[in-house]
C-alpha cells in the first residue's frame, strides 16, 4: 500500500431489497483536501468480477497509484447478470455516483467533480451512468461496449466469434438475446443516449480487439460528435481486449488520469 493513501474498505453505498448490500472501497490520497473523485467500475461482462480484481495488465496497486496522483477512488460492487437484469447494474452505478456526491464532504473531498471509470462493461456501466442521469464531470471508458443491437455485427467484421445465444454475456444481461429484444438492447445501449449536455469522455480501445471491436467506440464518439459533446477517441495500436498486446499500458493510465485532471 502506497504510503500516503489512505483505504476505508466495505463502505455500503446502497441496499436494495431483496439483494446483498451494495459495497465500494475508497482510496483516499492523504493531504490532498478537496480531492475530485473517480467511481470506478469493474469488467467482467457483466456477469463476473470484482471492486477488489482489476485488470491484470494495471498491476495490483491501480487504485493506489490513481490515489497518489491525488483522486480518490470509489471503487464499487454491483449487482450481476445472475443477481439482476438491466437496468440494475445501471441503476447501481448511478447509486455509486450519488453516493460519491453525497458524502464527499465527509472524506474531504470535492463533489463537484465525481468522474466515472471503467472497462468493458464496466466502460459501459460508467458510460450509461453518465449519460442517463448521474451528475459526472467527465468519463473514461476502456474498450467499452456502446450499441449493444450492432455488436455481433462488430464482432463477425473484427474477425471475432459472434454468439447470439441465450447464454451470452449480452442475453444474460438484457434477460433475452439482443435481436430478440431490440427496443430494450437500444435502451441499454449508450450510443441511445448521446447528446450536447453530456459530460465529456474519454474512449480508449485497442485496434484489433475482437471481442468488443473498436468499432463499438468509433460508432459512439460519431454520435457524441454529431449530438454537439465534447469526445476524445484514442485507438491503442495492436491491443486486444484488457489491453493484451499494447505496448505501454502505463501510457494508457496515464492519458486516462490525465483527461480527467484537465477536467477536474
Amino acid at each position: 500500500m502506497t504510503a500516503s493513501v489512505r483505504r476505508v474498505p466495505d463502505i455500503e453505498y446502497g441496499n436494495v431489497p431483496g439483494f446483498r448490500p451494495l459495497e465500494l472501497d475508497l482510496y483516499l490520497p492523504e493531504g490532498r483536501p478537496e480531492a475530485p473523485v473517480i467511481v470506478h467500475i469493474h469488467g467482467g461482462g457483466w456477469r463476473r468480477g470484482s471492486r477488489r480484481h482489476t485488470l491484470p495488465a494495471l498491476g495490483p496497486d491501480f487504485y493506489e497509484g490513481l490515489a497518489s496522483e491525488g483522486f480518490a477512488v470509489a471503487a464499487i460492487d454491483y449487482r450481476l447478470s445472475g443477481e439482476a437484469r438491466y437496468p440494475a447494474a445501471v441503476e447501481d452505478a448511478r447509486t455509486a455516483v450519488g453516493w460519491a456526491r453525497d458524502h464527499a464532504a465527509s472524506y474531504g473531498l470535492d463533489a463537484s467533480r465525481v468522474f466515472t471509470w471503467g472497462d468493458s462493461a464496466g466502460g459501459h456501466l460508467a458510460l450509461m451512468a453518465a449519460l442517463t442521469g448521474a451528475k459526472v464531470a467527465a468519463v473514461v471508458a476502456w474498450f467499452p461496449v456502446t450499441d449493444l443491437p450492432g455488436l455481433l455485427s462488430d464482432v463477425a467484421a473484427a474477425g471475432g466469434t459472434p454468439d447470439p445465444g441465450p447464454d451470452s454475456r449480452e442475453a444474460l444481461f438484457l434477460g433475452a438475446p439482443a435481436a430478440s429484444v431490440p427496443d430494450l438492447a437500444r435502451q441499454a445501449s449508450p450510443v441511445t443516449y448521446a447528446s450536447a449536455g453530456a459530460p465529456p469522455v474519454l474512449l480508449m480501445h485497442g485496434s484489433v480487439d475482437d471481442l468488443v471491436p473498436a468499432a463499438q467506440s468509433v460508432r459512439l464518439a460519431e454520435t457524441l460528435t454529431s449530438a454537439g459533446a465534447e469526445v476524445e477517441l484514442e485507438l491503442v495500436p495492436g491491443a486486444t481486449h484488457f489491453w493484451n498486446g499494447a505496448d505501454d499500458v502505463a501510457a494508457i493510465i496515464r492519458r486516462s488520469a490525465g483527461f480527467l485532471h484537465a477536467h477536474s
